[in-house]
């Protein structure tokens, strides 16, 4: 294949269309049942996040918002923990606009050097704020200066679960080969939950959807929120989901791991969270004797995450038993 040929395959469409992998190891003593999760860390910015980004970032230019190869006119802005300014710092590193991020200062360091490779502007909030710390600073930046900036504003811009809509749950429906019988994400900005949820049921309004969020407000679940104590998206409709799973850190840390030691995945700690609440529904569901295809999303991988103390006393654990 010669050079010229791969000219084309930009960025954009390289998003999306990743593959359902079977957690067989999560069902072995669970007849009946089966549990997919669709791997979005084989994105090119790595996550689930880059679906939003570039519906986003292609809304944006195609209204003239910001300016492709214009580094000195409009710049997007945008508040994240994480995985979302990743997106966003990759599609404006490849086509050229600048890109500024309002994100807690406690963020995983594997972050900070992902967004410093691709030059994005960062500016720092109190960790103790969490993401809607982060939130109210980049809504004082805009007020500030609001000619200098597009506010993306993840969480109330439809974009970000249109691209879901569009995307993720047509692609869970037909590698299901339509027999996908339950739902279940986590809550953040919401998009995913949202758009997902909208499509499957219109493919078959029996679906069920299931969201899962923190427990509390004091969790290490980065990225999710916990809707009773955080600044709720505007995008988010608490009526869609059919039952939401309150989901302790621990499960998420415990799932992470057991998926790398017996299943050979590292996935994040979000990744890890879906998986057990997709654990939990398909328990109830060989209880109760039914069969049952549940499909979760698998945020990202743990690339960004190993600095976590979790990973970290797992290593000790092993080398003492080693």
């Amino acid at each position: 294949m010669t050079a010229t040929k791969l000219v084309g395959n930009t960025i954009l469409e390289r998003i999306g269309n990743t593959p359902l992998l079977r957690l067989d190891e999560l069902t072995r003593d669970l007849p009946g049942i089966q549990i997919l999760g669709k791997a979005e860390w084989l994105n090119p910015g790595g996550s689930v996040k880059d679906r939003a980004a570039s519906a986003i970032v292609s809304d944006a230019v195609k209204r003239g918002l910001i300016q492709p190869g214009n580094r000195d006119g409009k710049g997007l802005i945008d508040s994240t923990s994480g995985n979302t300014g990743i997106a966003y710092a990759m599609l404006g590193a490849a086509m050229d606009f600048p890109v500024t991020l309002c994100m807690p200062t406690n963020v995983s360091p594997e972050r900070k050097k992902y967004l410093a490779a691709y030059g994005a502007e960062i500016v720092w909030t109190d960790p103790t704020e969490g993401s809607d710390g982060a939130i109210r600073k980049v809504r004082q930046l805009v007020a500030d200066e609001p000619d200098r900036y597009f506010y993306a504003d993840q969480y109330s811009n439809d974009q970000n679960w249109l691209a879901h809509y569009r995307t993720t749950g047509v692609e869970i429906w037909e590698q299901t080969e339509q027999q996908v019988t339950h739902f279940v994400a986590g809550l953040g900005t919401t998009g995913t939950f949202m758009g997902t949820t909208r499509r499957l049921r219109e493919f078959n309004p029996q679906i069920q959807c299931i969201s899962m969020q923190p427990d509390s407000a004091f969790n290490g679940l980065e990225g999710l929120k916990h809707m009773a104590t955080a600044i709720v998206p505007k995008i988010y409709d608490a009526t869609l989901a059919d039952e939401n799973i309150d989901l302790e850190t621990e499960r998420a840390y415990a799932m992470c791991l057991r998926l790398a030691r017996r299943s050979g995945l590292l996935v994040g700690v979000s990744a890890g969270g879906a998986a057990a609440a997709a654990l939990e529904i398909a328990e109830r569901e060989h209880k109760a004797g039914r069969e049952a295809v549940i499909v979760t999303i698998l945020c990202d991988s743990a690339e960004k995450y190993m600095s976590e103390r979790f990973w970290q006393d797992a290593v000790r654990e092993g080398q003492s038993n080693g």
